[in-house]
């Protein structure tokens, strides 16, 4: 049986709109155990989270839906120019995502399917929990790039998109951090392609200071 001392813990991170769930769906392929901060986040705010009453009770019952939900565009709209606000909702909600992904990982190392574990977050230098992974992967692709995702996924204009990607740390902060580099600037294949290698390298990694991969 296994404990969580025998996976290779690793961060993902990088600017919005970087290319993180790319890489991370390639290396959930690889076989790699795939956690992503956002999807734990919904979790934590739903009806009986362990955030649920928290940021009701901070942010008043006029953020709910007419089901009872925390409805996240209303939320976000409150948060996203006011620094203030935005800090204490991360203030509430990142504790209960990093409290939960404790808790799968402690879940899952029994199963013993695969020695690496992939944290996808957007926020993890910006909080400082970078340095609880062994090893720490950033996205990185040029500014435009970051700008013309943003406008195709989420309909923003220019301006709202760079007020999206001035709320984070810049890319050479992040950089400093970083283990291993996937430039997502190019071509999916290109990223593919970098993304293979960072993970024979993580495989690698396990194997020289944890032990042999599990079969």
């Amino acid at each position: 049986m296994s404990d969580i001392r025998d996976i290779l813990h690793v961060g993902l991170t990088g600017g919005i709109a970087s290319g993180k769930t790319t890489v991370a769906r390639i290396l959930a392929e690889h076989g790699a155990f795939v956690l992503h901060a956002d999807e734990l986040a919904h979790e934590v705010i739903a009806p009986g989270g362990p955030a649920y009453e928290a940021v009701i009770e901070q942010f008043g019952r006029e953020i709910l839906d007419e089901r009872g939900y925390i409805n996240r565009s209303i939320l976000g709209r409150m948060v996203f120019h006011d620094t203030e606000a935005r800090e204490q909702l991360n203030a509430i909600v990142h504790p209960a995502v990093r409290a939960e992904y404790a808790h799968r990982i402690e879940e899952y190392a029994p199963l013993g399917h695969a020695p690496i574990s992939i944290f996808d977050a957007a926020l993890l230098v910006e909080t400082g929990i970078h340095t609880e992974f062994q090893r720490l992967i950033v996205t990185s692709c040029d500014p435009g790039a970051q700008i013309r995702r943003l406008l195709q996924r989420n309909n923003l204009s220019v301006e709202e998109a760079q007020a999206r990607i001035d709320t984070q740390l810049p890319l050479e902060r992040k950089l400093a951090f970083a283990d291993y580099v996937i430039d997502t600037g190019e071509t999916l294949r290109s990223t593919r392609t970098q993304t293979d290698k960072v993970y024979t390298q993580l495989v690698s990694d396990y194997e020289t200071e944890i032990g042999r991969p599990h079969s």
